[in-house]
């Protein structure tokens, strides 16, 4: 049997994730590997909207706003809607996932600083999964790991809903997700911006990412912080653009890795390395050792307040990952409030 790169990787025992919401993609490459998880984020969302709006989606979105009086001319309303359309999309993938795996979708970036609308976010898309046949032991809710949004994660945790700390980039947020009950945490490898056309000349493509690039030290030190702790948190990089960044984060061996559906179609075909390319690294975690054993939640959160104050690159990834969420979620609003409204006319 010949091995390909996806299949070595998996057979290293890190769990493979798709990063899309296109079922077309999932069923594709569901014939010849298995995914766990599916995740998500607005920008996933906005992108598969537009796609399959008018073959998938319209009927029953305008069926929604009509048997239930939503006005979409409200924040409320259109934010009710969107909910909606990220459950229908997040519906078409879950057949192709493994029998116990979860469905991930993002809270809005609009509430990352506001404890109680997280909640109230999460819990309410929790709601409408359940609607649509969706269990809460099938769905994770990812959250945005600021001091405000890492309660919230908290709170729901204690409640049953599991949550995944996101547009993390540092040992702190790490450590306090894991501290506040987190199912799972999805450290960035690039960051967000690197994605999109406005961001793009900023991406640095690493001949060794293993070694070179900035955030494997981080990703690896988090991975064995948790490993020393022994703390059911799952690490879950995300953010990868290219195959030897897969590689190189397989190397660090995380429990999962997240892929969008164009690097897992490369993955699927490329042929297998040798053992010394995929062999574990063993580093010496950087960071000192009251970083790791703070008390992140304890004072609403103030140690990671202080942290972050610290770090000002992280807060600038953060700061810009919620900026572009923000707009995909704005794009998303405006193409319904558009496509809702010709409907009517």
């Amino acid at each position: 049997m010949t091995h390909t790169l996806l299949s070595q990787i998996q057979s290293l025992g890190v769990v493979v994730d798709i990063d899309s919401m296109d079922p077309k993609a999932a069923e594709s490459l569901s014939a010849s590997t298995t995914f766990h998880s599916m995740t998500s984020n607005q920008a996933i969302v906005n992108g598969q909207l537009q796609v399959q709006w008018d073959a998938n989606l319209e009927p029953l979105v305008s069926q929604y706003v009509q048997d239930a009086a939503i006005d979409i001319s409200t924040e409320d309303g259109i934010l009710k809607v969107l909910n909606l359309v990220t459950v229908l999309l997040a519906s078409k993938v879950i057949p192709y996932l493994d029998k116990t795996g979860r469905v991930l979708v993002q809270t809005s970036p609009r509430t990352a600083y506001d404890k109680d609308a997280t909640v109230a976010h999460a819990k309410a898309l929790i709601g409408v999964f359940g609607k649509h046949g969706i269990s809460r032991d099938r769905v994770c809710i990812k959250i945005p790991v600021t001091p405000e949004s890492i309660l919230a994660c908290k709170e729901l945790e204690e409640s049953g809903i599991r949550t995944l700390g996101t547009c993390l980039f540092c040992v702190p947020q790490a450590m306090a997700a894991s501290q506040a009950g987190c199912l799972s945490i999805s450290p960035y490898f690039n960051e967000l911006r690197v994605h999109f056309p406005e961001g793009a000349s900023s991406y640095i493509e690493y001949s060794d990412p293993v070694r070179q690039h900035p955030m494997s030290p981080i990703i690896y030190s988090i991975i064995q912080a948790f490993k020393e702790r022994q703390t059911s948190t799952t690490v879950v990089p995300a953010s990868i653009i290219t195959l030897d960044e897969a590689v190189a984060l397989a190397r660090l061996r995380p429990h999962h890795l997240t892929i969008s559906d164009r690097v897992l179609a490369l993955l699927a075909v490329a042929p297998g390395r040798s053992d010394d390319e995929l062999a574990a690294v063993t580093w010496k975690v950087t960071g000192e050792k009251s970083v790791f054993d703070a008390d992140y939640l304890s004072n609403n959160a103030v140690a990671l307040q202080i942290a972050l104050s610290k770090d000002a690159e992280t807060s600038r990834k953060i700061k810009e990952a919620l900026e572009i969420f923000d707009r995909q979620e704005e794009e998303s609003i405006q193409f319904l409030r558009k496509a809702l409204s010709a409907n009517k006319a």
